[in-house]
C-alpha cells in the first residue's frame, strides 16, 4: 500500500520543487517509462496524479499507478485512439498518429509542473 500520498498533492503542498528535487523525481519517472517501453507497454496517461509515494518520507520510493489506458505495442506501431489527460497529452495524440514517445512528452510536462508549480 502506498501511504505517502500522490505526487500532485506534494507539488500543491510545496508550491514547486528545486531543480535538484525535480531532477530526482523525473529520473524515477524516466526509469518507469523506460521499463514500460522496454517491455512493450505504453502508459498513455502519465500525470502527477498517477504517481504515489510508498510512505511519507521525503525521499521515499515513487510508484506509477493507473495502467487502465495502457497498451502493448510493437516497435514502429502507431496508434490513433485519443486517450489520456488533456493537460499532459502530446500533440501527436490529437493528430491520431502516435507511439510510445507520447509518454516522454507527458514526463516533460510533469517536469515543468514540478519546477513551476500548478
Amino acid at each position: 500500500l502506498c501511504e505517502g500520498g500522490g505526487l500532485f498533492e506534494r507539488i500543491v503542498a510545496r508550491g514547486h520543487y528545486s531543480e535538484r528535487g525535480a531532477a530526482e523525481m523525473v529520473k524515477t519517472i524516466a526509469e518507469v517509462v523506460k521499463m514500460c517501453h522496454d517491455n512493450g507497454v505504453m502508459h498513455r496517461d502519465l500525470k502527477p496524479e498517477n504517481f504515489l509515494f510508498a510512505d511519507k518520507k521525503e525521499n521515499c520510493c515513487l510508484r506509477a499507478i493507473d495502467f487502465g489506458l495502457s497498451v502493448f505495442f510493437k516497435p514502429g506501431e502507431n496508434f490513433s485512439e485519443i486517450v489520456g489527460s488533456p493537460y499532459y497529452m502530446a500533440p501527436e495524440v490529437l493528430k491520431r498518429n502516435y507511439g510510445p514517445e507520447i509518454d516522454i512528452w507527458s514526463a516533460g510536462v510533469i517536469l515543468y509542473i514540478l519546477l513551476c508549480g500548478v
